[in-house]
């Protein structure tokens, strides 16, 4: 079983006594389900799981379900011996975005309290936008990423003793033994192959065959781009596959941020044509995005806007996987030739956004642009962070203007990279890009 960080909050919520309905939202093929499934099946003697996607496309019995006596019936017509008290019995509703009413029905699920529930769903930021009558007050949404780069150790056999003293470390800002150092680093770069898709490091953890995890991540990245066409305005999808197709070939652009009247290779297209494209990738999950701030204070979400938008994949080794396939030396083998700038970017985004940051990044047509900022909760500050890939990791003039404009009220500054050293000089203090495992929320 793959450890995941989110079980404690699934068993810590289901232990709880709270009458609330959880719900872990998140992109298809992260391990909502499985992680659900290992939990519910441990902690209750009766346990039954119903995927309302198979239901949809298969016999319906829950397509009429309105009221809780409809879904009562329903239920058990195939999991009737299963129907105990409320602690024994857990419902898991798999996909409940399939059907929106299911959402709406959550709250009368709840008042009645007859049993104990929980819900995942794939697309479920999308539909709780068009549910008429979503139950605030009825459910609490966790939202789940892939593995993190800290998971992925663990899936690797990576001791508890060796991520307790990065985290001590970056705390006191050392480094790590050179030994260490040279073995976290090679995770890292493995981690930007496999990436965090559990199928993924399933397989890798397995077999090391570099060819099948990237038929995993290939499909995955096929199944992604059919959810982007389940939108139900044709024109809309149209637009939305082709956001969802432009983010890598995007991602090797100086500037790397969407360019409206690429789109659709019109003039005069504006990014507020496409606002609610942009939602739909980044509400399932499938796209990270990344706004721009001129004039950052905390916190950073009062000064956000959408007109430079920048977006990630919600994988690494998807993006790795589109760029490189099967030759793994570009990665594995720092080739001086080739710019993993935006692999980097892509990699930290994915690991900040796991965290829980919303990211942001700076653009100042003076000072240039600096790659992430993150809201500093212990200063009340701002956090700008640079990624840098190659050997050039000291040289960052946008950085260094940027810590100049003392109306900014910067505390601290990270640069991250291959180095191993830590070192903090000008107020810029140089980590190891592993250590971006240890930037979190206080």
């Amino acid at each position: 079983m793959l450890y995941r960080k989110i079980e404690k909050d699934i068993v810590s919520h289901l232990q709880s006594g709270s009458d609330k309905i959880l719900i872990i939202d998140g992109a298809r093929q992260i391990g909502k389900s499985y992680i659900i499934r290992e939990v519910g099946k441990r902690l209750f003697p009766n346990y039954i799981e119903i995927n309302m996607e198979t239901d949809k496309l298969g016999d319906r019995i829950f397509a009429d379900a309105r009221t809780k006596d409809d879904f009562y019936l329903a239920l058990s017509s195939i999991a009737g011996d299963k129907m105990g008290s409320k602690h024994e019995t857990l419902v898991f509703i798999d996909e409940i975005q399939a059907y929106d009413h299911l959402l709406t029905l959550l709250k009368f699920l709840r008042e009645d309290g007859k049993f104990t529930y929980i819900a995942s769903g794939s697309l479920l930021g999308v539909t709780l936008k068009v549910t008429s009558s979503v139950p605030l007050g009825s459910i609490v949404i966790k939202h789940m990423y892939p593995m993190d780069f800290e998971e992925f150790l663990i899936a690797n056999g990576i001791g508890q003793l060796v991520i307790d003293t990065m985290h001590r470390n970056f705390t006191e800002r050392k480094p790590m033994p050179d030994a260490i150092h040279s073995k976290l680093l090679d995770m890292f770069r493995k981690y930007l192959l496999v990436g965090g898709l559990p199928d993924a490091v399933k397989e890798f953890v397995e077999t090391k065959n570099i060819t099948s995890v990237r038929t995993i991540q290939s499909n995955i990245h096929h199944l992604y781009g059919v959810d982007a066409a389940r939108y139900e305005d044709t024109h809309n999808r149209l637009k939305i596959q082709r956001i969802y197709s432009m983010i890598p070939s995007n991602l090797e652009n100086k500037k790397k941020r969407i360019v409206a009247k690429n789109i659709e290779d019109k003039k005069g297209k504006r990014m507020s044509d496409y606002t609610e494209e942009f939602d739909y990738l980044i509400s399932s999950g499938i796209a990270l995005e990344v706004k721009a701030i001129s004039k950052p204070s905390f916190p950073l979400i009062e000064n956000s806007g959408k007109n430079l938008l920048k977006l990630y994949m919600n994988d690494v080794g998807i993006l790795t996987g589109i760029f490189f396939g099967t030759n793994i030396k570009a990665i594995m083998d720092d080739v001086a030739s080739i710019n993993l700038g935006s692999v980097y970017e892509t990699v930290v985004a994915q690991e900040l956004r796991a965290h829980g940051f919303n990211l942001y990044y700076y653009d100042n047509k003076k000072t240039g642009e600096v790659d992430y900022l993150i809201d500093d909760m212990t200063n009340l500050s701002v956090l700008p962070l640079e990624i840098k890939s190659g050997k050039d990791y000291t040289i960052h003039s946008a950085l260094d203007k940027f810590l100049q404009i003392k109306e900014y009220n910067i505390h601290q500054a990270f640069v991250l990279s291959n180095a191993k050293d830590v070192v903090t000089t000008n107020g810029v203090t140089y980590l190891p890009v592993y250590y971006i495992a240890c930037i979190k929320p206080d």
